[in-house]
């Protein structure tokens, strides 16, 4: 029997502090029609997702904590509680399709049973059909979870996430043998100054994420309490376009899908008569920390970032590049090494306690992070399921920890795809969120092959026709 990490048993402490959360991260598969027949797709799925072990267990959870939960094997499964047929109303469009996706993850995952469910969706426009998968956050992470439920496709390869051949790293030179006392202490120094400097990082970077935890984001409507309803959205960009404005600055995907988002939300801020400040969104942006061989394990492994995304900027390539160079400052401050030396620790001291901390830090109110912004890299090629080709794939993140939105980023082809999932109440307009998102994609591909002049604003205006 396996029993879960800390981090992986964090997931269900945390949804068990708030009763308005379901921790349940999962994606839409878009397909071209006709729909195989059910029974018949029924046991292909089936088939395809059990096996992968964890897909065939259940928890086992010890009295009063005194043990992390084990996973052990489901003797009695039955597949009939997992996969599910659902069809939406007319006219089956984006907006039907997403409500009905928005009640499927308001609901969470019952822990008597393997913790996963499978949805076949009918009646959408254009003679087309969907698969929803819906996992427990406490299985896998963004990226583990892309792997495992790839592999409901034809065909599986963890080789269609590669975009090409990479070439391997090289590896550390090691020293060379020496029979020189001063070349053993030189070498034993330079490993000390090595570990010296790596701890001081973590530390540093420790201090960067408990005050981002405990300071306040400035008051907005983008922060309060949550029901137990949601809210969902999607929107598609050309990754072509996004590798243009990448190449043209000399930033990262990443980096433009938080410019992105961040335009979005200042513009949403403004929308509701809200001015946007500096610290108006402080962003929990996991950072993955899982190597590539282990691309396909069913646990979690990531750590943390906590950036303040720049929506007082109003100029497009200022966001941009302040977003480069705070992910860059990020990245240096030691946040990342920071979360994972403190989720390793965190394995080391006996789960009653870590369980104990995890819910109570849970519970406490926490205003300091207003989003979450996680980026998956798919596949790369598209995907077919019994022959029938996967159009869209689209993300959908999990709420918790008080937060109203949250934004998963998953690349699939050509496109990136941003899923937005809002709490019911808070974001009545989590369609233009969406929206924002693609026309400030849109406009940093304009500006990255057009040209552009300085206003006397001090922005930058796009001079047409060169």
């Amino acid at each position: 029997m396996e029993q879960l990490t800390t981090l992986d048993a964090g997931f269900l402490q945390a949804e068990g502090a708030d009763r308005h959360v379901s921790l349940a991260i999962g994606a839409i598969a878009v397909l071209a029609g006709p729909m195989p027949d059910f029974e018949t797709l029924t046991t292909e799925l089936a088939h395809r997702i059990t096996s992968v072990p964890r897909f065939r267990q259940i928890l086992r959870t010890q009295p009063l904590d005194l043990g992390a939960p084990q996973w052990v094997d489901d003797d009695s499964l039955d597949i009939s509680h997992h996969v599910r047929r659902a069809a939406v109303p007319r006219p089956g469009d984006d907006a039907a399709l997403f409500r009905w996706a928005a009640d499927v993850m308001e609901h969470r995952l019952d822990r008597d049973r393997p913790l996963w469910e499978c949805w076949v969706v009918e009646g959408l426009a254009h003679n087309r059909w969907a698969i929803l998968i819906k996992i427990h956050h406490c299985i896998a992470d963004g990226v583990a979870a892309t792997h495992l439920l790839s592999r409901l496709c034809d065909g599986f390869s963890d080789s269609a996430f590669e975009p090409e051949a990479p070439t391997a790293p090289r590896g550390p030179r090691l020293p060379a043998l020496t029979l020189n006392p001063m070349d053993w202490l030189t070498t034993a120094w330079r490993t000390s100054c090595g570990v010296t400097s790596a701890t001081a990082q973590a530390l540093h970077g420790a201090l960067d994420l408990a005050g981002g935890l405990l300071r306040p984001a400035a008051t907005s409507s983008l922060t309060g309490p949550v029901t137990d309803m949601r809210r969902y959205a999607t929107v598609e960009v050309s990754l072509h376009d996004v590798e243009t404005i990448c190449q043209r600055f000399g930033v990262t995907v990443n980096d433009v899908a938080l410019a992105a988002i961040t335009d979005s939300f200042r513009t949403m801020l403004l929308r509701r008569g809200e001015q946007p400040h500096r610290t108006s969104l402080r962003t929990l942006v996991p950072v993955s920390v899982r190597s590539r061989d282990a691309a396909d394990r069913a646990d979690n492994r990531v750590s943390v970032m906590l950036p303040f995304l720049p929506v007082e900027k109003s100029d497009p390539i200022q966001q941009l590049q302040t977003v480069h160079a705070r992910m860059t400052r990020a990245k240096g401050s030691g946040q990342r090494q920071a979360g994972n030396v403190l989720i390793s620790a965190a394995n080391a001291i006996p789960f009653p306690i870590t369980a104990w901390a995890v819910r109570t830090l849970t519970r406490l109110p926490q205003r300091g992070v207003v989003t979450l912004a996680t980026n998956v890299p798919g596949p790369r090629r598209r995907m077919k399921v019994l022959g029938r080709e996967v159009i869209r794939l689209l993300p959908i993140p999990p709420l918790a920890l008080q937060l109203r939105t949250g934004i998963a980023i998953l690349s699939y082809a050509d496109h990136l795809a941003f899923g937005i999932i809002g709490d019911y109440d808070a974001t009545p307009d989590v369609d233009e969120l969406a929206v924002g998102i693609e026309r400030a994609v849109k406009r940093l591909a304009e500006l990255s092959t057009g040209h552009w002049r300085s206003t006397p604003a001090g922005t930058l205006a796009l001079v047409q026709g060169g």
